[in-house]
């Protein structure tokens, strides 16, 4: 049976929603400079505070029913920042990586993508997966990759490690598991559709270049669920 987590929006007004939502993000934001600045660690770890915080802005956005044009408006906005700050220091703790890439930019670009339709299809639950399989899956890959990756491979001049790959395709399958379990309820179906996405939430991550993983894994990944549920659930 069909169910959804409760929502708040006949509770709070709009204005609180967007407060609440925009707290979280200057939260995370904060925490990341508050590591900045009073610890030594690398500038792959302060992007990965924020690549991994923000994206959990999409559980408020869901939970609180904020209406779509919020999270477009705010994705176009973050989408030109971002886009400065490779020009401009803007964001030096976000971008500065050590390699070409334009990750941050299209991380903002899918977030507004997948509040645009899945609102409009009123599935939000599909741009919540796509999203934190991105912030989680690829976030907690690439740190434990780095940190203890023995087993590396290349693809299109990128370095990976198997023990990062895993890792984005363990964290994939647990994100599916949870939110097709809260919505479709424990049947034998979400299982194998949460394997079939965390597979292809990790090819999608390993081949790509130039930070498009931001973009490829969160739509790869919500368009597949959606189309999967409706295949073998839904039918």
């Amino acid at each position: 049976m069909l169910t959804t987590f409760p929502s708040l929006e006949s509770i709070l007004p709009l204005w609180l929603q967007i407060s609440t939502a925009a707290a979280w993000v200057l939260l995370v934001i904060l925490i990341a400079w508050l590591v900045s600045r009073f610890t030594n660690s690398e500038p792959e770890i302060i992007r990965k505070i924020v690549h991994i915080g923000t994206g959990n802005v999409i559980l408020l956005a869901w939970w609180l029913n904020i209406p779509p044009i919020v999270g477009i408006t705010a994705s176009i906005f973050g989408s030109i920042i971002t886009l400065l700050s490779y020009i401009f220091p803007i964001l030096p703790g976000i971008n500065s990586v050590g390699r070409q890439s334009l990750g941050t930019f299209f991380y903002a670009v899918s977030i507004g993508v997948l509040v645009a339709c899945f609102w409009y299809l009123q599935q939000p639950q599909y741009a919540a997966l796509g999203i934190l399989i991105m912030a989680w899956g690829d976030g907690l890959a690439a740190l434990i990759g780095q940190r203890f990756g023995k087993h590396q491979y290349k693809i299109f001049g990128s370095n990976k490690s198997w023990e990062g790959s895993l890792t984005m395709t363990f964290i994939s399958f647990l994100i599916s598991m949870f939110i097709f379990l809260a919505i479709q309820g424990n049947i034998w179906q979400i299982w194998l559709i949460s394997i079939f996405v965390a597979i292809v939430a990790t090819v999608l991550e390993a081949f790509s270049f130039l930070g498009i993983d931001n973009l490829t894994v969160p739509l790869g990944s919500a368009a597949l669920a959606f189309f999967l549920i409706q295949l073998l659930v839904l039918n």
